[in-house]
């Protein structure tokens, strides 16, 4: 297996580590080392596929597992978050819908031998998130938990959260958009 490859299964192995200790109140400064563990795997994501492009390392096991990775790791990041009653679930629910939206349309279009490359609103609907998921996750370690300031912090992070959710909705059109002609119901 070569090292883009291992770095996304790391990146999927991080997942877990980073669920425990995002939920695991109990132990102390766990949202900070929650943050660390998602700093890690975010970083992966994006070394993982510069080093496969400019090598000459692209394999299919990546292309197939680099997508499935960032999506289980938003995707924790997200239910997390709601559980902790740090975002609306209604922004999950749309940032999840256009994740499974554009995955079904991927695989669609790859039937018919056309790979969807990832398109500037994809880009940066995923830097945005990233970034959003970072600052939420500092804002409730600093401001919430180390200086305990007396402030309602879900104003904040449901700004950030919604402009990445208007950011996904975006991406989401532009893809559906694109390969319309490849589901078209009339096809």
């Amino acid at each position: 297996m070569n090292l883009p490859n291992k770095l996304t299964v790391m990146r999927v192995l991080l997942v877990p580590v980073f669920i425990f200790l995002i939920m695991a109140d109990f132990i102390p400064l766990n949202i900070l080392w929650a943050g660390i563990v998602y700093g890690v795997a975010s970083i992966t994501d994006l070394i993982d596929g510069k080093l496969a492009r400019e090598r000459g390392l692209v394999t299919n096991f990546g292309k197939f597992l680099d997508p499935i990775a960032d999506k289980i790791l938003v995707m924790a990041v997200l239910l997390c978050f709601a559980d902790k009653g740090w975002i609306d679930i209604f922004a999950v629910f749309i940032i999840l819908t256009r994740e499974f939206v554009v995955s079904g349309l991927r695989l669609v279009v790859a039937g018919e031998g056309v790979v969807v490359p990832a398109g500037i609103w994809g880009k940066l609907k995923t830097a945005c998130t990233m970034a959003a998921f970072g600052v939420i996750m500092a804002i409730e370690f600093f401001l919430a938990d180390i200086f305990a300031i007396d402030f309602n912090f879900f104003i904040i992070n449901e700004i950030l959260i919604w402009i990445c959710a208007v950011l996904t909705i975006i991406s989401g059109i532009t893809y559906v958009y694109a390969y319309k002609d490849y589901i078209n119901p009339d096809n």
